[in-house]
């Protein structure tokens, strides 16, 4: 509160001298203590607007940091989602290859353990013989 002349304090200590025609004390005084409320409530004013502003302030500077936060997520999100699914597709065909090509190695082997030498006719002949 800078430039003020009088505060409130002063203002309620002052002194007033009387002469001969001057004016009402009681008057003065009247008018005085109701100066000195209103000084107090601008300065209590003054105090809750700089309260506010400085939490204003505050939430400013974290909204804006946050935004920069978000901003710079935002640009990097589709750079890595592409590297991601990419890493993703990869994955997926070392494990089909995997999958399928050991899938593959054991039907041609299980293919040549079941194909039987004989006929199922001549293996029927040979159990009647016994």
């Amino acid at each position: 509160m800078a430039n003020l002349i009088y505060s409130a304090k002063d203002i309620l200590q002052q002194e007033f001298k009387t002469k001969m025609r001057g004016y009402d004390p009681v008057e003065v005084d009247e008018f005085l203590d109701g100066i000195i409320k209103d000084y107090e409530a601008y300065n209590r004013e003054i105090l809750t607007l700089q309260e506010e502003n400085d939490r204003l302030n505050a939430k400013v500077a974290q909204l804006t940091k946050s935004q920069s936060i978000s901003s710079r997520i935002q640009t990097e999100a589709p750079k890595s989602q592409a590297v991601t699914n990419f890493d993703i597709l990869k994955r997926l065909s070392n494990l089909e290859k995997e999958v399928f090509g050991k899938k593959l190695e054991s039907d041609s082997a299980s293919v040549g353990a079941i194909t039987p030498t004989f006929s199922d006719d001549e293996d029927l002949g040979k159990t009647r013989q016994f």
